[in-house]
């Protein structure tokens, strides 16, 4: 995306939650303004080796399993198209939004005002959603599409056909 942050925060997800931690990468313009002065900060619990070894872990975990390639290939093969799909037939999906296994359907009355659906509707959509088998993570009017980077094509496939009839089911 062309952007070079001064900072990154990082926590739970860097390891997959298995040990909590979490720190900060900084820039080296940034890093140099501690060549002179100390950083005052560190606390009981900070560099931990065990959180550390973890990390390591996870991220040899990443590499070696090509989960990181998986998510990428997901989302521009399934889930992306999967999604437009859904956007093109349910003129509720006013916006379709993400890149690899982080997306969301943002639910809108109308495209042009973007005016959000209700609250009862949100709720009506989630009860198709379980019903089906299909465990929504939903935030005001978005439903986020999360599934785990692991995840399949079949399985997104399924999720898609879930999404399609849960929306019909509530006349969108």
């Amino acid at each position: 995306f062309d952007v070079r942050p001064d900072l990154i925060t990082f926590a739970k997800g860097v390891n997959s939650g298995y040990v909590p931690v979490g720190g900060v990468i900084i820039s080296e313009e940034i890093a140099a303004t501690f060549d002179e002065r100390v950083f005052p900060g560190g606390l009981t619990y900070s560099g931990h080796p065990l959180a550390a070894a973890s990390i390591v872990a996870s991220i040899e975990a990443f590499e070696d399993e090509g989960i990181i390639g998986n998510a990428a290939r997901i989302g521009r093969d399934h889930l992306k198209p999967g999604l437009l799909g859904l956007a093109a037939e349910h003129q509720i999906i006013g916006e379709v939004r993400g890149t690899g296994v982080f997306w969301a359907l943002e639910l809108v009355e109308d495209r042009t005002t973007k005016e959000p659906v209700s609250a009862a509707l949100m709720g009506q959509l989630k009860t198709e959603l379980v019903s089906r088998g299909l465990l929504p993570f939903t935030s005001d009017n978005r439903i986020h599409v999360v599934p785990p980077a692991i995840v399949t094509g079949d399985e997104v496939r399924r999720a898609v056909e879930i999404y399609d009839a849960a929306l019909t089911a509530v006349g969108r």
